[in-house]
């Protein structure tokens, strides 16, 4: 992805928020295909060099990944559209000249992918998931659902490679951005927020 000076994460501001997502898109290009298989998932970052998930054994995914272990996670989010009348401070223009803008923050982890076979190895995926999913133990030990262990499979990522993207107007001045958080605010739509919030703490509060 395109990512300019001013919105280029830090790789420890990019993985938290690949920690605080959770979800995102597994993208495996295998060998000589048309396009890559994508798969929507959601995953576990271990550490910050290791993502763990599970998929059904029937996904596509399984043949691009043994033609080709390289794999990209995709993560995505904390959007909001930003109205061209918003980035014109009061006064300084006509307010219909100003040029819209979505705000986003994307992270991509280029990442080298394990399958995990064993029984085992399956269950400490599952338990770690689990583990951050459900942190009250609500559920049964995966062990309990032994007999469906073999219907999916466990997937270990090396991340090789971290590029964030952090598009929350940092090109323009202190007061332009704090003109447009206000604004944020005072519309409190989807997503305003913890745009927002990633718009203020870029700019130390």
């Amino acid at each position: 992805m395109m990512i300019h000076p001013w919105d280029a994460a830090a790789p420890d501001e990019a993985l938290e928020f690949v920690r605080s997502s959770g979800f995102g898109h597994l993208i495996a290009s295998g060998r000589d295909r048309d396009v890559p298989v994508v798969v929507p998932t959601q995953f576990l970052l271990a550490d910050d060099r290791t993502v763990l998930l599970h998929l059904a054994r029937p996904n596509p995914v399984w043949a691009a990944i043994a033609e080709n272990p390289a794999v990209l996670l995709s993560v995505a989010g904390d959007w909001a559209y930003v109205p061209g009348a918003w980035k014109v401070l009061p006064g300084e223009d006509d307010p219909r000249l100003g040029v819209p803008t979505t705000y986003y923050a994307a992270v991509q982890l280029v990442c080298h992918a394990e399958v995990v076979t064993d029984p085992e190895g399956k269950l400490d995926i599952l338990r770690a998931q689990l583990a951050r999913l459900e942190p009250e133990g609500a559920l049964a030990d995966p062990a309990e659902h032994a007999r469906r262990l073999p219907g999916i499979l466990g997937l270990r990522l090396t991340v090789r490679k971290v590029e964030g993207k952090f598009k929350y107007g940092g090109n323009a001045d202190e007061a332009h951005r704090r003109h447009i958080a206000d604004r944020l605010a005072e519309r409190g739509g989807p997503g305003d927020a913890p745009a927002r919030a990633h718009l203020l703490r870029r700019l130390g509060g």
